[in-house]
């Protein structure tokens, strides 16, 4: 299983960005994929996840609202779409793959149930 991320970059406070995490080695609907961030310092926390059979999704509440995971199978590729960031949105972003069909939920948004990771894409977001 490998994982790849892209897209992250250097944003204004109130923009946008997407971020991409390329997958490959597994199929999405036996999977469960989770985009996670850190900044230094702070630990690693969940952002989002999405289960692949069904879809089900569910975010860290500091960013209800404002991003979207989505999956594109044909594209072997799940996206988080970051609108209306924030300066404390900056850090660097992993995506991650569990062998899972739970359905996604705020427990799903643990690193250490998560065995494969893509090398991070920085999010930086200026005031």
């Amino acid at each position: 299983v490998q994982l790849v991320e892209s897209g992250g970059g250097l944003v204004q406070a109130g923009g946008s960005l997407r971020l991409s995490c390329t997958y490959s080695g597994l199929t999405l609907d036996d999977w469960s994929i989770g985009w996670f961030r850190q900044s230094p310092g702070k630990e690693r926390e969940g952002v989002s996840c999405i289960t692949g059979s069904e879809g089900y999704r569910d975010y860290t509440d500091s960013v209800k609202g404002r991003f979207t995971i989505s999956s594109d199978k044909g594209k072997n590729t799940v996206y988080l779409q970051m609108n209306s960031l924030k300066p404390e949105d900056t850090a660097v972003y992993y995506c991650a793959a569990e062998f899972s069909t739970i359905m996604c939920g705020s427990f799903k948004m643990t690193p250490g149930r998560y065995d494969h990771w893509g090398q991070g894409t920085q999010v930086t977001v200026s005031s």
